[in-house]
């Protein structure tokens, strides 16, 4: 399994893997109904450095970025999208693993996740395994399409 930095190439296979978790509604903040250019333009913003996994095709992609500007530029950010086909099979915890090693090297002091919703019991299990704290919680921040209002939580880990 490869992560390499993603091409312009990738953009199909990187929405091929947006879209479906976009439209379940469960796990990103995004609009359900979020347009291809859109999200594409979302994932590559500006200051966001954007990787792929790739075995025989892309399982996963992952952006890292500083979480706050100026003051808060020290703080890193990431999110992480994982093929729905190659979920349970270790992608997000080497996308995690990738992106720890490489804002240690990019010289960030920390990475928190500002919205990690709480009903997402795999992405809690796999960020508290590696590290990362319950920094706070967020009384239903999030809409969940089946749940209702749910929790969201901030998780924090010192690098």
């Amino acid at each position: 399994m490869l992560i390499r930095p993603a091409v312009d190439a990738d953009a199909d296979a990187i929405w091929a893997i947006l879209e479906p978790i976009i439209r379940e509604g469960e796990t990103l903040t995004l609009p359900r109904d979020m347009a291809r250019a859109d999200a594409l333009a979302y994932w590559f913003a500006p200051g966001n450095e954007v990787f792929v996994v790739q075995d025989d095709a892309i399982l996963g992609t992952s952006y890292l970025r500083a979480n706050q500007p100026g003051a808060g530029a020290h703080v890193a950010n990431a999110s992480y999208a994982t093929s729905p086909q190659a979920r349970g099979k270790g992608i997000a915890r080497a996308m995690l693993a990738h992106s720890l090693e490489h804002a240690r090297a990019r010289g960030f002091r920390a990475m928190q996740f500002n919205m990690v919703i709480a009903s997402n019991e795999r992405a809690v299990k796999t960020w508290t395994s590696n590290g990362f704290e319950i920094a706070g919680r967020v009384p239903e921040a999030f809409n969940h399409p089946k749940l209702g209002y749910v929790d969201a939580l901030i998780m924090y880990q010192k690098l």
